[in-house]
C-alpha cells in the first residue's frame, strides 16, 4: 500500500506566466545595461562627464572606486534578473508565497528608491559635478531607463501573485 505524504504530494499547476510578464521581466534586465556601461566606462578612463578632480575625490578613481563601480554594476545587472523567477517554472528556490512576499517587498523598496533617486538627481550639488549639459544629457539617457524598473516589477509581481494565489509547496 502506497500512503502518500505532504512531500510526495502533486503540486497543483499554474498557468504559464503570460506574455506580457516575460517580456516586463526580460525588460527589467536590459533597463539596468546602459546604467552598467556608463559605470565601466568611468571606471576605465573613458571621459563620461566628471573631471580628473572629481573622479578623483569623490569617487576614487583610480584607486577604490573602480571596485566599487564595475562591482555596482554587476550587481545591479544581478539584482534585475532576478525577477525572472518570477516567470519562470523551472527552478524556483523558495515557496511560492514566500517568493512572492519578498518580490512584493522588493517592488516597495523600488519605487522608494527611485523617488529618493529623483530627488538626489535634481540637488543642486549632484548636478554640478558633471562638467556640461551634454555630459548631463547623455547621464540622463543612461540612467533614465532605471526609473521603469519600480513599475515592471510590480506587473511581473502582481501576474505572479494572481497565478500562485492559494497554491502551496
Amino acid at each position: 500500500m502506497y500512503v502518500m505524504t505532504t512531500a510526495a504530494a502533486p503540486t497543483p499547476a499554474t498557468a504559464p506566466a503570460p506574455v506580457w510578464a516575460r517580456r516586463a521581466a526580460h525588460a527589467m534586465a536590459l533597463c539596468a545595461v546602459p546604467s552598467g556601461l556608463w559605470r565601466i566606462a568611468m571606471a576605465s578612463g573613458i571621459h563620461v562627464g566628471y573631471s580628473d578632480r572629481i573622479l578623483r575625490e569623490v569617487f576614487d578613481i583610480p584607486g577604490w572606486g573602480i571596485a566599487y563601480v564595475v562591482g555596482l554594476s554587476v550587481l545591479a545587472e544581478a539584482a534585475a534578473l532576478l525577477p525572472l523567477l518570477l516567470v519562470t517554472d523551472r527552478w524556483q528556490p523558495l515557496r511560492p508565497r514566500a517568493l512572492a512576499g519578498l518580490a512584493w517587498t522588493a517592488s516597495g523598496v523600488l519605487v522608494l528608491v527611485a523617488l529618493w533617486q529623483l530627488v538626489v538627481a535634481f540637488t543642486v550639488e549632484s548636478q554640478t559635478y558633471l562638467s556640461s549639459d551634454t555630459a548631463l544629457t547623455v547621464w540622463w539617457f543612461a540612467f533614465a531607463p532605471l526609473f521603469a524598473i519600480p513599475a515592471l516589477m510590480t506587473a511581473v509581481t502582481w501576474s505572479y501573485s494572481k497565478r500562485h494565489r492559494g497554491s502551496r509547496r
